[in-house]
Parts: structure tokens; sequence; C-alpha cells
């Protein structure tokens, strides 16, 4: 069976779908894999790696996925204009990649309209088997990190304290709001910089993790937050009278604050509001906020996707895509994640792929097969959507 990893066109996107030590690894499970020209140039994979690793090098998208029975993507393909990925795909054709299905239902809608089979990773089920499929964490993870470095660029004071003959530089003050995989990463990051660092989340089983990490957890409301979290292990949408809390709580203890890191997100719906322009306002003047909810509409409303801007003296970052921003080691680790979801459906003595449908990795993460969108929420919306436009039906 031939896998193919065409050049990611989405814009602004710099990772890839493999790595050589992924491709290596595929090939040794017996697929051929086809790499496009130049889709690695921008995390730093050449294709003569991809070629010792065992790739086999197409000149164009058409030439990688004309063939293909699976396709590895970042980001969800293009369906128009002259970059169309769909209208090159061959019927039955496996799409894996990160599809944002539950945002993007007309598009999965096509998918199932052009007979691709279609694996959404970001709604991985959260078990523990799962944990090296889990495209979020690892993404996540690498953004928590990338968030600080960000914050420290724009900040123009010092992290750690420094004792000097001319004086003592303070410790900077780090507020972490939402303590998940970004911003438990986001924690660690700080206090190896010097950073005091405080942290807060709906979900009380995390100031255990906070504390772990030399943070100092700020809780809101601890009877609210015991029904925080649902079981898969994301934040609930909190009912308003929380919110309320929240801001009084939070209004107060961000006036002290030099950076705030944002990292709330709810799937499948906008990011919740957690710093408002009031509170923005009331911090010291040349202090930052890093969204890394800004994709998602962002935690402050005043953040601008994809710029860094100051409004009341405060700057605040909102890099979109900011796992892309390690695009060498966000792709390498990603790729993996791929390879542990494909792996165990392939016999490792026959070299031959049979997918369990009954798996729960896999019910968890597909969105539609034979023509039909097989998730329930995705179905509902993809019913109210309008249509997405149709493939162009490939050649030959």
């Amino acid at each position: 069976m031939k896998i193919a990893i065409p050049k990611e066109r989405q814009p602004g996107e710099t990772r890839i779908a493999a790595s050589p030590e992924v491709v290596k690894k595929l090939v040794g499970l017996g697929f051929d894999v086809i790499v496009e020209k130049g889709a690695g140039e921008e995390a730093s994979f050449t294709d003569e790696a991809f070629k010792e690793a065992g790739a086999s090098i197409a000149k164009d998208a058409k030439a990688a996925l004309g063939s293909a029975d699976i396709v590895f993507k970042v980001q969800r393909p293009v369906l128009t204009g002259a970059n169309n990925e769909l209208g090159l795909m061959k019927k039955g054709t496996l799409l894996v990649a990160h599809l944002s299905a539950l945002t993007n239902a007309k598009d999965v809608a096509a998918y199932a309209k052009a007979g691709i089979s279609a694996f959404a990773m970001e709604l991985m089920p959260r078990i523990s088997r799962a944990q090296s499929m889990d495209i979020l964490s690892s993404q996540s993870n690498l953004a928590g990190y990338k968030a600080v470095l960000d914050g420290a660029n724009e900040y123009g004071s010092a992290f750690p304290m420094m004792m000097t003959a001319a004086g003592t530089v303070p410790p900077a003050k780090v507020f972490i709001m939402g303590v998940g995989v970004a911003g438990l990463q986001a924690i660690a990051t700080a206090k190896r910089l010097g950073a005091v660092v405080t942290a807060t989340d709906v979900r009380p089983a995390t100031k255990e993790q906070v504390e772990s990490l030399g943070g100092k957890f700020l809780e809101v409301d601890p009877e609210m937050e015991k029904d925080a979290q649902t079981e898969g292990g994301y934040a609930k949408e909190m009912p308003p009278e929380y919110f309320e809390k929240q801001k009084a709580v939070v209004a107060e203890h961000i006036k002290k604050q030099d950076i705030v890191i944002t990292t709330a997100l709810i799937p499948g719906r906008p990011a919740p509001v957690l710093v408002t322009e009031d509170m923005v306002k009331s911090m010291p003047e040349g202090s930052v906020i890093v969204d890394l909810a800004v994709e998602a509409g962002g935690n402050c409303p005043l953040s601008e996707l994809g710029k860094v801007v100051v409004k009341h003296g405060v700057k605040l970052v909102g890099h979109d895509n900011v796992p892309g921003r390690l695009a060498r080691d966000a792709s390498a680790l990603y790729a993996k994640n791929l390879f542990n979801f494909l792996s165990p459906h392939v016999d490792s003595e026959s070299k031959v792929l049979t997918i369990d449908w009954e798996d729960e990795t896999v019910t968890g993460t597909l969105v539609c097969k034979d023509g039909a969108i097989t998730n329930e929420t995705i179905k509902e919306a993809a019913a109210k959507a309008k249509p997405a436009p149709k493939p162009k039906k490939k050649k030959g």
C-alpha cells in the first residue's frame, strides 16, 4: 500500500506529517511512502533525507496523491482553487490528519461525498492506550514551551531574580490560565527561567500538578470546580456564575502579573474569554499577554490573530500555529503520533493493513466512511451547513 505525504497547503503551515525516522519505520512495515518534493523544507527535513529513509519523491501534489491508498497530513485538505487536494485523491483513500472536524462539518461532508474515509486525529479519545497517538498533547506541549519564550522575548525585563552590585532585579511574575498540556509545560518552562509562577484552571485535579512543578494554584470556587471535567479529561463549559467569580478573583490577581499566558480551549466551541479589556487596563505598563487560544477566538478579546499588538500599554501576542514555530520537533512528534495510530493495524509478519473498525481509537477519530458521515455531532452540523464545493474529478 502507498502512503502519501504531501506538502501542506493551508496558509502559514510549516510542519509536515512525516519525518525521516517515521518514514523508515513505515517502509519497514511494508508501505511504499511517497513524499512530495520540498514538503519538509520548512521543517528542516530534506528530500535527500526522506530518500535515504526509503521514500520516493513525487514532483508535485498530483503525483504524490494520485495513487495513494493512505494520505498523512497535518491540516485538512484544501478543497477549492488551484490547490484543491481532495480532487486529487482516489475513492477509498484513508485520510489521516488534524481536520478540525467539529468546526468544519461541510468539509467532512465533502470527504464523504468523494468516498474518502477520514480520521480526525484531534478527536482521539483520552485513554491511556492512545496517549502516544494524541496529536493535541504532542503539539500543545511544544506550544506551551514556545509561549513562555515568546512572552520572554516581548517582555522588557529579565525572568530570574538577579542580585548585582548595582542592585537587585526582581523575578518576573508569570500567570498561566488553563492547566492542560500546554499550561503545564508553560509552568515548567517559566520556572526553569526563574519566574514566580501562579496558575489557575476549572479542574481541581490540576492543583496538585501545578504545585508539583513549583507553581502556586489560584482557586476560584472549589465546589463548582468539582464537576468541571469531562470523562475524557477535557474542561467543561462552566455556568455564567462561575465566570463571574473567576473574573473577580483573576481581576485582582492579574494586576500584579508581568506575563499572562492563556491556554483555555473547549473542543468544537469558541475559546472562553478569561482576560477582559478592563483586566488588561489594570495590568502594569509593559506587561505581556500570550494568547494561545487566539485561533479559536482568543481568551482575550483584544488579541489579534497572527499579530503582536500593544493595547493599554500591554503587549498582546497572538501568533497563529505556535507549534509550527518549532516545525522540526513538532513534525517529528506529530509523525510519531500518526505512526502509532496506524501501526497496530498492520500484521508484522504478512505486512497487511487490516483496520480494526471496532477499535476505540478508530471509532473515536473516524468521521466519514463509505460515503457517509459517521460522527453524529458532525452529521448534525453538516446538515445545517451550506454544501461544500464539489471536488474536481480525478483525470485518468
